[in-house]
C-alpha cells in the first residue's frame, strides 16, 4: 500500500454523490505526517495484574533461568487513577491507550470529578469526552493495527484501545465499535458476546465481520491457515484457558502473538500490535499462584516471540507493563521460615494445573475431591475443614478456595485479592536510533511516547476523531435530532436544507440519500452528547 501523506487536518474528497456503490468513504485514505516517525511498529504487551514479585516467583518456578523480560527493564510506572489510588483495569488502559487520566469504571473516554493530587480538573465541555487511542492514531496513519488477548475482546484492557464506553461492563457497546474499527487483527476470545441472542441491541455482529471481508474463525487450526489478509479469531465463547491448562488444540499467547505479528507485518507502512496476558489478573484476584505462574510464564514465551521479531526487523519498539498490580503477592509469608529455594517451589511443581482447570476436573467426578486435588494440584493433606469448603464452592470459584491451600503450604503470601497501588515495572526494547522511556514515570507517558514514535500527537488524533456534533452542527444552522425510538441503537439525524444524514451510534457510517458512506472514525454516543468524526461533519457542510 503506497501511503499518502496528507496533514491531520482532514481534506475532504468526494462526497459520493451519484456513486454506484451502496458503501462509499468520505473522504481520501486519511494519514498523519509521519516525517518525524522514529520506527516503524510498536508492539505492547500487557501482563493484567502482574506484581513484580511474580517474575521472581515465575523466575525460580522455572528453574532460575533468565526471563525474557529480565534484560528490557528501564524505569518504574504509576498507576492510579483520576479518581482513585488503585486504579481498575478500565481506567488503566484508558490511561495506557489515550495517554489521559480517567475515572475507573471508563473506557477510552474522560472522567467528571477528578480527586486524585496534581491532576487538572477537566473542563466542563470535555466531562466524558471520548478519547483517541494509539491504535487508532496508527490507523489513521495508515499502518496495520491489532490486538491479541486470552480474555474476551471486550474486557477492559482491548477495550480501552479499541472502544469508548462509560461502563466497561457495556459490551454492547464495546463490541460494536471494536468490529466497526476496521483492525486488521484481533486473536482473543468472546465470540459469545457477537452473538445477537447475546446482544441487547440484537445486532448480529459476527455477520458484519464477515460482511468487512475478515477470516473469521474460531480454532486454532483454522487460524494456523491464515497467510494473509484481515483476520478476526475467536478462539472461545468467553476467556481462552490459562496456558497450564491448555489442550492440545488451544494456542498459546505465545503463537498468537506470531501469528499476528505475522499478518500485520505485511503491512508496509508499519503497524502497531497490543497484546495481554489477561487472567494473570484473574489468578492474582482468586490468590491462585499456580495460575499466576502459568500465564506469567505464557507472557514471558511471548515476549520472546516479540523480541526476536524486532531485533531481526530493527524498526520496532517493544514495551511492556502491566496496568496495575494485584494481591500483594510475596515470595514468604508471615510464617513462613524456609529457607531453601526449594522448600517454596516444590509444592509448586507438584500442581499439574491451575485452580481452573481442577474445577474443571471436578465438574466429571465431584464425589472425588481429594483424589482430584492430590492428583491435579498436587495437595495430599486436605484437612476435613478444607475438603468442606471445596464441596461448597459456587461455581467459577474454585481457584480463589484451593489457591490460597497450595499458597500457604509453599509460603506464597497475599495481602489481598484486589488491586494494590504500588507502581510497576517498565520494560522496553527500542532500536538504536530510538531513545527509551526511563525512569519513574506515569501511565500517560506510555502512549505519549508511542505517539512521538510514530509521529503524530495524541490531542490531534482526538479532534480529528471525536467532534461535539451539536457544537459543529448549531455552528452551520444544521437541525439535529437523537432518535431514540430503538433505545438500543440510537441514530443521530442531522437535516440541512434538504438534506438528511443519519450517524448510527458505534459504527463508522453515515446514510445519506440511501447511500451507506464509511467515516473515519466510529461514532459515540456518551447519553448526552453525540462525537463524530471530522470527514462526518463534512459530509452536512
Amino acid at each position: 500500500m503506497k501511503k499518502k501523506i496528507i496533514s491531520l487536518l482532514l481534506v475532504i474528497g468526494l462526497l459520493f454523490t451519484g456513486c454506484k456503490n451502496t458503501t462509499s468513504k468520505s473522504s481520501e485514505k486519511v494519514v498523519l505526517d509521519n516525517e518525524k516517525e522514529l520506527a516503524k511498529n510498536v508492539i505492547m504487551i500487557i501482563p493484567d495484574g502482574m506484581s513484580v514479585d511474580v517474575l521472581a516467583l515465575a523466575r525460580w518456578y522455572n528453574g532460575g533461568k533468565e526471563l525474557n523480560v529480565d534484560s528490557l527493564a528501564n524505569g518504574l510506572v504509576r498507576t492510579y487513577s483520576g479518581n482513585a489510588a488503585i486504579t481498575d483495569s478500565a481506567a488503566a488502559s484508558t490511561a495506557l491507550a489515550t495517554g489521559n487520566k480517567s475515572e475507573n469504571g471508563r473506557i477510552g473516554v474522560l472522567g467528571e470529578e477528578y480527586t486524585m493530587p496534581g491532576i487538572e480538573k477537566v473542563a466542563e465541555e470535555d466531562k466524558s469526552k471520548p478519547v483517541a487511542s494509539v491504535l487508532e492514531g496508527a490507523k489513521l496513519q495508515g499502518k496495520a493495527t491489532g490486538l491479541v488477548a486470552t480474555c474476551e475482546i471486550m474486557h477492559a484492557t482491548p477495550a480501552g484501545y479499541s472502544s469508548h464506553s462509560l461502563d466497561r461492563n457495556d459490551y454492547n457497546t464495546i463490541g460494536e465499535q471494536q468490529v466497526y474499527q476496521n483492525m486488521d487483527v484481533v486473536i482473543s476470545g468472546g465470540s459469545k458476546f457477537l452473538s445477537p441472542e447475546e446482544r441487547e441491541d440484537k445486532e448480529d455482529l459476527k455477520k458484519i465481520i464477515n460482511e468487512k471481508d475478515y477470516n473469521y474463525v474460531e480454532s486454532k487450526e483454522e487460524l494456523e491457515k491464515v497467510k494473509e489478509g484481515k483476520v478476526w479469531a475467536m478462539l472461545a465463547e468467553t476467556a481462552l484457558p490459562y496456558d497450564m491448562d491448555k489442550n492440545e488444540d488451544d494456542i498459546s499467547l505465545a503463537e498468537m502473538t506470531s501469528k499476528a505479528i505475522e499478518l500485520l507485518s505485511k503491512d508496509e507502512d508499519g503497524f502497531f500490535l497490543m497484546v495481554e496476558a489477561s487472567k494473570i489478573d484473574w489468578a492474582a484476584h482468586a490468590n491462585d499462584p499456580i495460575g499466576i505462574i502459568s500465564d506469567a510464564l505464557a507472557y514471558d514465551e511471548a515476549v520472546g516471540v516479540a523480541l526476536d521479531y524486532a531485533e531481526e526487523n530493527k524498526e520496532t519498539v517493544v514495551i511492556s507493563v502491566t496496568d496495575h498490580a494485584n494481591s500483594g503477592i510475596t515470595l514468604g509469608n508471615r510464617t513462613d521460615e524456609r529457607k531453601n529455594i526449594s522448600e517454596y517451589m516444590e509444592p509448586l511443581s507438584k500442581a499439574k494445573l491451575t485452580g481452573e482447570g481442577v474445577e474443571n476436573k471436578l465438574k466429571e467426578n465431584p464425589e472425588k475431591i481429594e483424589e482430584t486435588i492430590a492428583e491435579y494440584f498436587g495437595i495430599t493433606d486436605l484437612s476435613e475443614e478444607e475438603i468442606a469448603e471445596i464441596e461448597k464452592a459456587e461455581e467459577g470459584t474454585l481457584n480463589a478456595i484451593i489457591g490460597p491451600m497450595i499458597a500457604e503450604r509453599s509460603g506464597i503470601g497475599f495481602t489481598s485479592g484486589n488491586h494494590t497501588g504500588g507502581e510497576v515495572p517498565l520494560f522496553i526494547y527500542t532500536p538504536e536510533k530510538v531513545e527509551k522511556l526511563s525512569g519513574t514515570i506515569e501511565n500517560t507517558d506510555i502512549p505519549k511516547y508511542i505517539a512521538k514514535v510514530f509521529g503524530f500527537d495524541l490531542k490531534e488524533v482526538t479532534d480529528t476523531l471525536f467532534v461535539n456534533a451539536k457544537e459543529e452542527f448549531e455552528k452551520i444552522g444544521a437541525k439535529i435530532n437523537i432518535n431514540t425510538s430503538d433505545e438500543n441503537n440510537p441514530v443521530l439525524e442531522v437535516t440541512k436544507d434538504n438534506t438528511k444524514i443519519e450517524f448510527p451510534e458505534n459504527k463508522n457510517i453515515a446514510i445519506k440519500d440511501g447511500k451507506t458512506i464509511e467515516l473515519t472514525g466510529v461514532t459515540v454516543y456518551n447519553g448526552k452528547d453525540f462525537y463524530l468524526s471530522k470527514d462526518a461533519i463534512e459530509l452536512v457542510k
